[in-house]
């Protein structure tokens, strides 16, 4: 079943070219990677997943319906972009676990919470640490989640390993994984083609803004 689909869209800025004519069906349940050279369009492609911009010409459906149509603060609830750089806010790490919460105008659920830190080899001490204290590797997997607290439909990841470690790298896949078997459609952008590789069902390669390929994998 298409859960998200592209037909024909551009996206200019600035007078250039940044999408250029992309049509494209994400199936639920997809593991897609998306590859290419930097500056080809495949973060811009991510951000119009999510409406966080809006595509200049042609048409997105997310279950059928145009992206346009949804609230974005709504939407962004099920389509979660998790980007390359990791921000944390506040002073602890609990600030960020709570506010999906809060948000929802839900009371905390710290099994939910636990369950998911265990997922992402992260101590439940941890909580109370200071964000300025956390290593590169520990606030992306913190990052990542306060993203899937409330599981989304579709996660988006933008070169979330590129600048971890082997072990932490590892543990984000298996992690990543894990959210796929369960149903939660994954669009993970990556310029390692190795990792590209290993775990997902289709590589697609954008460059100039285009689709120039897209490889099924078995």
């Amino acid at each position: 079943m298409t859960i998200l689909e592209f037909q024909n869209v551009n996206y200019f800025s600035d007078d250039k070219t940044i999408i250029n004519g992309i049509s494209l069906k994400i199936n639920k349940g997809d593991y897609i990677y998306i590859v290419g050279p930097s500056g080809g369009g495949k973060s811009t492609f991510l951000k119009l997943c999510c409406h966080l911009i809006s595509p200049t010409k042609g048409n997105i459906f997310y279950k059928g319906k145009n992206l346009l149509d949804y609230n974005p603060m709504e939407l962004r609830k099920e389509i979660s972009y998790t980007f390359q750089t990791p921000y944390l806010f506040g002073d602890r790490i609990v600030e960020n676990i709570e506010f999906p919460f809060k948000i929802r105008n839900s009371q905390v659920d710290y099994e939910k919470v636990y369950s998911l830190m265990e997922l992402f080899k992260i101590n439940k001490d941890f909580l109370q640490n200071e964000v300025t204290n956390l290593s590169g590797g520990e606030k992306q997997r913190i990052a990542l989640i306060r993203n899937l607290l409330f599981k989304p439909e579709i996660l988006l990841l933008d070169e979330v390993t590129s600048a971890l470690d082997k072990e932490n790298t590892e543990i984000v896949e298996d992690a990543i994984n894990m959210l796929n078997k369960e149903g939660v459609t994954i669009v993970w952008v990556t310029h390692n083609l190795e990792q590209s590789r290993r775990n997902g069902n289709r590589i697609i390669t954008i460059e100039n803004g285009e689709i120039k390929s897209e490889e099924v994998l078995v």
